[in-house]
């Protein structure tokens, strides 16, 4: 009889938790109506656009081997994974090998923001609060936001198959599809659970969206690392994991298990978190002030730098470390090359001294796609600062709006350029350690200066729909998304000219495996410029919005 009473009063405790759960649920589902369509409409895409190509660019099995040659080097192998099935490079195969870890990175992405926008977002805004003022158990909101998350990647997981399955493209089965699309849904409820855990540990939606960022960073790193020397490395990736299905080769889907076994993990370790802390605030404290302002904070460039101060040394400190990973590897990238007549070849056609070279060059470019991210950033941050009512009162006093703008965008661009640098120095130091060539810092360094123009671009941009089009600032990432699909994929899709083209990394050149161009920096940083101006003119011209 206490057994049954017991029973019974823990399952009227879990009731009472997740009180108003379906209320919630249908409102999260409401305010993501337009954001979950547009995401999987755009993977999907993506992914159909790229898969579509396939039998009219590779209609032979020899021209399919000689692109698993190409798979089969250590730049193909960072930037996409371990080549399974290359033996038999069938459609299939190629799908899965060169797609599942681009594709995993926005799949994440998409996971994370998602899931701090209906948590740390909420109670920043003080919404959440509000809600928690009625009839809502305590773990509702949470578990709320973490099933709307789940289930738009159980639907990106469906809709992928039927649309990929169903061109009946030979080799890419439905059974096959629904592992490669499984494999990408298991990555985003493992980064969802991570956000989830995210946002019971900072108090600011900044910090725990970019603690789970970077975790999806360290996943990509950890996975590059080890596919490049050491494979237990990968098995520490979620991103791993998905490759490690072998989906179309001799799919397994023991991987997907231990996805989501950590996942619930995670989850079960975010709802005992949430018990631990007070709505609004973190399990890590903030850290009290000083009790007067320094000179610094009194002006707008200091002021600037005081908010955006901890994100400059975090991307400065990630990626110096991000690129010193990829130096470590330069050593191995020679050896691979002398027994691999299609890399000779390739390296012939790049006019480069060596494939060392082409690797590091490779491998700068992605880096300067991802410092971008820094600039777009800092600028967004300043819409963040508009619409949370910050910015008003800052501006009510003799600190006038273009004083506002220079100092967030002079930590923007310098910020920017010190990432950058800071990408190049790791790559520098780490692949002249592990070479013995001391020629490779200075060289690797010219090369980071060189896509410092393509970074302010890309800044830019963002400060020019924040002008224009403040509440399409957000579209600024669709660029670099876009450099980051035709920086990995381009060259071995074989694109139109003119598509890669629209990207403005390609035309940075591509240092140190060529000569150095002084037209087209020129040209990115003019350019650059020009939406600076753009930008900063459309600011002086528009109301401050405070939603």
């Amino acid at each position: 009889m206490t057994t049954t009473v017991e029973r019974v009063q823990s399952t009227r405790d879990i009731e009472s938790t997740l009180t108003g759960f379906g209320t919630l649920l249908r409102f999260a589902l409401r305010r993501e109506r337009i954001r979950i369509p547009v995401w999987i409409a755009a993977l999907t895409l993506l992914t159909l656009g790229t898969v579509a190509g396939f039998p009219d660019l590779y209609p032979t099995a020899e021209s399919r081997q000689s692109r698993a040659s190409l798979m089969d080097s250590p730049a193909a192998t960072a930037m996409s994974g371990p080549g399974f099935g290359l033996d038999d490079y069938t459609f299939g195969a190629m799908l899965a090998n060169e797609m599942i870890g681009f594709l995993a990175i926005f799949v994440a992405l998409m996971s994370v923001l998602m899931v701090s926008r209906h948590t740390r977002h909420e109670e920043e805004q003080g919404r959440a609060e509000l809600i928690r003022a009625g009839i809502v158990g305590r773990h509702a909101s949470l578990t709320a936001t973490l099933a709307v998350t789940m289930l738009t990647n159980v639907l990106l997981a469906v809709v992928l198959t039927v649309v990929i399955a169903g061109l009946g493209i030979e080799t890419i089965t439905w059974g096959g599809t629904a592992l490669f699309a499984a494999s990408l849904a298991m990555v985003g409820v493992v980064f969802a659970a991570a956000s989830a855990v995210s946002a019971q540990v900072f108090e600011h939606g900044r910090a725990a969206s970019g603690m789970a960022g970077a975790l999806i960073g360290i996943a990509y790193a950890l996975r590059a690392a080890g596919d490049m020397g050491n494979p237990a490395l990968s098995w520490l990736s979620p991103i791993g994991w998905a490759q490690r299905t072998k989906s179309y080769v001799d799919g397994t889907a023991l991987p997907l298990l231990l996805g989501l076994v950590v996942a619930g993990a995670l989850v079960a370790v975010a709802f005992s978190l949430s018990t631990r802390r007070d709505v609004g605030a973190g399990l890590r404290q903030s850290q009290p002030g000083a009790a007067g302002a320094s000179d610094a904070l009194s002006t707008p460039l200091g002021f600037a730098l005081r908010l955006h101060r901890g994100a400059v040394i975090g991307w400065t400190s990630a990626m110096f470390l991000f690129g010193a990973m990829y130096g470590s590897l330069a050593s191995e990238v020679e050896t691979f090359v002398e027994d691999n007549p299609a890399m000779q070849e390739f390296v012939q056609r790049m006019g480069s001294a060596s494939f060392t070279q082409s690797w590091l060059a490779s491998i700068m470019s992605m880096l300067a796609m991802v410092c971008s991210v820094f600039g777009v950033l800092a600028i967004v941050r300043m819409r963040t600062e508009e619409t949370s009512g910050r910015a008003e009162p800052v501006l009510s006093t003799a600190l006038t709006r273009p004083k506002w703008v220079t100092g967030h965008l002079a930590v923007a661009l310098g910020g920017g350029a010190v990432v950058m640098l800071s990408a190049g120095l790791g790559l520098g130091l780490s692949a002249m350690a592990s070479t013995g060539d001391s020629a490779l810092l200075s060289d690797l360094l010219g090369a980071a200066l060189a896509y410092i123009p393509a970074v302010w671009l890309a800044t830019g941009l963002a400060l020019t729909l924040f002008g224009l089009l403040p509440g399409a600032v957000h579209a600024a990432w669709v660029v670099l998304g876009y450099g980051l699909f035709i920086g990995m994929l381009g060259p071995l899709l074989q694109l139109p000219g003119w598509l890669t083209n629209l990207s403005p990394f390609s035309h940075v050149p591509q240092l140190p495996a060529v000569d150095v161009e002084f037209t087209p920096l020129v040209l990115l940083t003019a350019v650059a410029a020009g939406l600076v101006m753009l930008g900063f003119g459309a600011l002086r011209q528009r109301d401050l919005e405070s939603v």
